[in-house]
């Protein structure tokens, strides 16, 4: 008897020191992945001979600006075409050395979320906008997008900006695509 009530008090310790903890609705779970994961967009820029690679809007935007990134992740001949492959990091990921999402989804670790978006900037001056990462990648390996709709200068600076298309939908004007490449580079 005195053991049952001596693991009892022991028992209640600890709940009152760990606090009562109760699992998370299935909910909540599937929204915290969802937003830890970052796979919802992916930016490539090709520059100066390198290959740099972003999984935040605002980094990307930044390095638009100035044409260098502040944090990074390298690798020398590790570009689509043997090119130095830059990634361009968030001072939060500058300390990871894994669970990068640009890193993952450029090496096909981690798939591209439903609502995907992504841009790619050639040396050509041409401005490449996907809704699925996997047309991003095919690009990127291909160097070209079969199917297409292309709105020559309709980019921020005037550049041609290819609505990359796949077979799904190929036969449709990317409606959807264009009003959200619209909206990410502040454009009416």
């Amino acid at each position: 008897m005195k053991k049952l009530i001596a693991g009892a008090l022991v028992a209640g310790a600890v709940v009152a020191m760990t606090g009562c903890h109760t699992q998370p609705a299935k909910e909540e779970v599937k929204a915290e992945a969802k937003m830890d994961l970052n796979n919802n967009d992916l930016y490539e820029v090709s520059h100066e001979g390198r290959h740099y690679v972003f999984d935040d809007f605002a980094t990307y935007q930044s390095f638009l600006e100035v044409g260098e990134t502040s944090y990074r992740k390298v690798f020398i001949a590790g570009g689509p075409k043997g090119e130095t492959l830059v990634f361009g990091l968030t001072g939060k990921d500058k300390k990871k050395t894994s669970g990068i999402a640009g890193i993952d989804m450029y090496n096909g670790k981690l798939a591209g979320a439903e609502e995907f978006y992504g841009e790619m900037r050639g040396e050509d001056g041409r401005l490449y906008v996907f809704s699925t990462l996997e047309d991003m990648e095919d690009v990127r390996t291909v160097g070209e997008a079969p199917y297409r709709f292309t709105k020559i200068a309709a980019g921020p600076q005037g550049q041609t900006v290819v609505f990359v298309l796949n077979k799904s939908n190929k036969k449709k004007q990317p409606v959807a695509l264009e009003a959200k490449f619209k909206a990410m580079n502040n454009m009416k």
